[in-house]
């Protein structure tokens, strides 16, 4: 019995380094971090520039792959059936993580279940701005006057289901107006017309609209989150300004596919977290808007994720939209 145990210990302990050196060698090649839309927008420029810096950290390079289509569902579902070994992963925003599981009538993976969370970056907010010609210039002056002239504003959104359509569903509900709404085919679009004056107003996104509020082309009348925005501290939220619980964003997290191991998720989190603590990356996404997550634990997103899904299916389904 002495010798079978003095062998089990000596067949254990030369176990334990190769374990250890598996999880020191990962990744052993290039990451795939797939953005879920097409190359050039806000999203994909966060993903590479996040990218760009991570081979310091992780030892690879991590290559950003654009596989766009159906609300960022396409990209998300090729994620979701990768192999879950980590090196893989999904640059998610609100639609592919939250709002399309209720969007979509047909979709092969779910949110919360086909992903192991990874790290939620920040959020984007949203921000509701004007045509110059509206004779509003804050939130309550707004309401009062779509109350006054019901039909006489209309918002536009980038298409039926985006956040900034929803943003708009949400807004009529809790401030009780009847704003019409007119989808457009993308942010362009849509952002034409409000600049040229064939729509009212819109709820977009304060990366987008800084320039034109800044140029005085669009009159911004609040964030639509429930915080101010460190990009505009002195505008007032929505809620603020007579819409309690008003609370819109776009926000970005990082996934992997279901049932990757913990110890390569953790990795992943500790190289993430490095370079989104870096002050060049810092200064940078505030410069844009971003908000920072609070809390940058896979757990977190978790539970985020969980939170947006169910809160978004409420929005949706009083919206009445629904894609193929």
């Amino acid at each position: 019995m002495r010798i079978l145990a003095t062998l089990l210990s000596a067949a254990l302990l030369a176990i334990a380094p190769i374990g250890q050196a598996q999880a020191q060698s990962f990744p052993d090649k290039p990451v795939m971090l797939v953005v879920p839309f097409p190359p050039g927008g806000p999203t994909d420029a966060m993903a590479r520039t996040i990218a760009a810096e991570m081979k310091d950290r992780l030892g690879q390079p991590v290559i950003v792959e654009n596989r766009a289509g159906a609300g960022g569902n396409i990209g998300a579902e090729y994620v979701a059936r990768a192999a879950a070994d980590g090196q893989t992963l999904l640059f998610g925003t609100s639609g592919p993580l939250a709002i399309n599981a209720s969007l979509y009538r047909k979709s092969t993976y779910d949110p919360v279940k086909s992903f192991a969370p990874v790290i939620q970056v920040g959020h984007l907010p949203n921000i509701l701005v004007v045509n110059p010609g509206v004779p509003a210039q804050n939130v309550k002056e707004l309401v009062a006057y779509a109350k006054a002239h019901p039909g006489k504003l209309s918002y536009a959104s980038s298409g039926n289901g985006a956040s900034s359509h929803l943003a708009g569903v949400l807004f009529n509900e809790k401030a009780g107006t009847d704003i019409q709404h007119i989808p457009y085919k993308g942010t362009g679009p849509a952002l034409n017309d409000l600049l040229g004056g064939q729509v009212s107003m819109s709820f977009t996104d304060v990366l987008t609209a800084l320039p034109y509020v800044r140029s005085g082309k669009l009159r911004a009348l609040g964030i639509a989150t429930a915080q101010r925005s460190q990009a505009l501290p002195d505008l007032p939220a929505i809620a603020e300004q007579g819409v309690p619980g008003y609370d819109v964003s776009v926000f970005f997290g990082i996934v992997a596919p279901a049932g990757t191991p913990a110890d390569r998720i953790a990795r992943l989190n500790k190289a993430f977290v490095e370079v989104l603590a870096s002050p060049k990356l810092k200064e940078l996404f505030a410069a844009q808007g971003l908000e920072a997550a609070p809390d940058h634990t896979p757990a977190q997103l978790a539970k985020f994720i969980a939170a947006q899904k169910t809160a978004w299916a409420a929005v949706v389904q009083q919206s009445g939209a629904q894609l193929d």
